[in-house]
């Protein structure tokens, strides 16, 4: 992955009054849009799951953008610049079969139970010792997550304003502790809708206005097929055969299938409650389901306007990054194509949607961080039976102190030489065992409590061991593996096949629960009787709007595109559809 560490930068913006208005008015709509929804909260679920009241449409462009963050779109846009189209594995592998396996399978079980958070379907099915560890380990893994986002931010705003990087955090962290405090996560989702078409608003003249400057896809190619010293490749799959890897990830195709699409890919999207809580809040059964799905259908062609760009800059000053001093860091390849090619006002358009991008990540974060600190930890173990407006004010104090903590963790995020790499291993410790047993527990009914519990455990340390012998290996000037992607990679399938083992092994002497304590929660004790609710309800969906357009009810049929399996279905394959230019 890409070294996003910099120190000072080559990179000054000239601002004109425009491009400052133009963000001011952003930020004023941002707490504008919190207090106006702060009158609406009357209730602890109002601000910590929006009443469960968004339609589907909005919680997918909320889903989609609160993984905009800071690293999606620095580091994606710098992967592009250094190691070309392999990036598009991140999207296509790694995030849009995860979405589409949320909304299809994973989300009838969480919505249908109806559970508030991802460890709370946790503690149903294997009880208080994994529910306590997992909410634990999600707390702080989250706050992590988001102090990366404020370090990302803070070295952005200084390569391109001017800021030291401890005002940047701290003045972004107001803004963001501001709307979320005023109006919980409705104000962060709706925000987030905001701040997705303010990203796509600010992505899309870059990369038109660079592409027509480098003569278009194949002025492109043909630039960085000529380029001396380029690491990167425009072939996606170009040099990962087993043993014989040579392309710039240093990933095999089985590193990337399983490691990064199945263990890391859908353990983010289905078990990371940051991104699944934006499905939570959603109005009902069918539309929980379509919130990943559609969401999936931004993701599976945004990359064209965050990896492209970082390749024009690639092609374009690609001398400026490399020998060992250089001019620029990879990071700032966005950047730099802003003061190359943006006019004064579309200026003040992008730099307004990177800061929405920077918010989007750190929001989600701070959002997801409250409802399981709220739900999860105060109100199960340490304050329980309290009244609704107590945990109320609860989850606004804890608002502010997880604001309050990311702006140590942004410190902690700065020691790293690599955050994008940092980011990944945090997800191959803490999400990758938590996917595993979450599938191990919902088709395996006979995995006791136990099991369950010290698998997960063990599906920690195994990646951490793991990290630390590649860690040794590369002091030791022989890697085990190509790269310190691929041993994100790697070390996710082996913490996924740690928690599996383990389990495996001590179900057989633990004692698992009754068929009917399981009621719901695994295929194997009616569970499927949330995907037979969940086609009542699309049905009466159907006919709802058939009576309303005065159509007769009797014949009516759920369109393909309301179907979750359909759609879902049709997505994944126009996913894989387009691997086929860059193969």
């Amino acid at each position: 992955m890409i070294d996003l560490a910099a120190g000072e930068s080559a990179i000054r913006l000239s601002l004109s009054w425009v491009d400052w208005l133009i963000l001011i008015i952003y930020f004023a709509m941002i707490v504008w849009i919190g207090y106006s929804i702060h009158k609406q909260q009357k209730s602890s679920e109002d601000f910590l799951l929006a009443g469960r009241s968004m339609p589907a449409w909005i919680a997918g462009l909320a889903f989609c953008a609160a993984n905009l963050g800071a690293t999606e779109i620095l580091g994606m846009a710098a992967n592009g610049a250094q190691i070309g189209m392999p990036t598009i594995h991140y999207y296509l592998i790694g995030a849009v079969p995860g979405m589409v396996f949320l909304g299809i399978f994973m989300m009838p079980f969480y919505y249908g139970s109806g559970v508030r958070s991802v460890p709370e379907f946790m503690y149903q099915r294997f009880g208080k010792g994994a529910h306590i560890i997992v909410s634990l380990c999600f707390a702080v893994s989250t706050i992590l997550q988001a102090g990366i986002n404020l370090y990302a931010m803070a070295l952005i705003l200084q390569a391109m304003l001017g800021w030291s990087q401890w005002t940047a955090i701290i003045v972004s962290a107001v803004f963001v502790l501001a709307y979320i405090t005023l109006g919980g996560l409705t104000s962060a989702i709706y925000n987030e809708v905001m701040q997705f078409f303010v990203i796509v608003a600010a992505l899309i003249p870059v990369t038109v206005i660079g592409l027509s400057h480098v003569g278009g896809w194949s002025g492109l190619t043909a630039k960085l097929d000529s380029m001396q010293g380029w690491s990167g490749s425009i072939h996606a799959w170009a040099g990962t055969g087993l043993g014989n890897v040579t392309n710039p990830v240093g990933g095999d195709w089985f590193s990337i299938l399983m490691g990064l699409g199945f263990v890391l890919g859908f353990g983010y999207w289905t078990t990371n409650f940051t991104e699944v809580q934006r499905a939570f809040a959603a109005k009902s059964m069918t539309a929980a389901r379509m919130t990943p799905i559609l969401g999936a259908i931004p993701k599976m062609v945004i990359w064209l306007i965050i990896i492209i760009p970082g390749m024009i800059a690639a092609a374009t000053v690609g001398n400026l990054f490399a020998g060992d001093h250089p001019v620029l860091q990879y990071n700032e390849a966005i950047p730099y194509l802003f003061k190359m090619y943006l006019p004064n006002g579309v200026l003040g358009v992008a730099i307004t949607g990177m800061m929405a991008s920077f918010m989007a990540g750190m929001a989600a974060n701070v959002s997801s961080f409250n409802t399981v600190f709220t739900y999860d930890l105060w109100q199960d173990y340490v304050k329980p039976g309290q009244n609704d407006k107590y945990y109320l004010n609860m989850g606004r104090i804890i608002t502010v102190i997880g604001v309050f903590i990311s702006v140590f963790t942004a410190w902690i995020a700065s020691q790293f030489g690599n955050i994008m790499t940092y980011l990944q291993t945090l997800f191959s410790f803490f999400n990758a065992p938590l996917f595993a047993v979450f599938i191990l527990g919902l088709v395996w009914k006979r995995v006791s409590n136990v099991a369950g519990t010290v698998g997960y455990v063990c599906g920690i340390i195994a990646p951490l061991i793991t990290y630390i012998l590649y860690l040794q290996s590369v002091a030791a000037g022989s890697p085990i593996f190509g790269s310190a992607t691929a041993e994100t990679w790697y070390g996710a399938i082996i913490s996924c096949l740690a928690t599996w083992i383990v389990a495996a092994v001590l179900t057989p002497f633990t004692k698992a629960k009754s068929d009917k304590e399981l009621e719901g929660l695994t295929f194997g004790t009616n569970g499927i009787k949330y995907f037979k609710e969940a086609s009542a309800e699309e049905l009466e969906d159907a006919k709802r709007a058939a009576k309303e357009a005065g159509k007769d009810v009797a014949t009516v049929k759920v369109p393909w595109y309301k179907k979750p399996l359909i759609l879902g279905t049709v997505i994944f394959v126009l996913g894989l559809v387009f691997y086929i230019p860059f193969f």
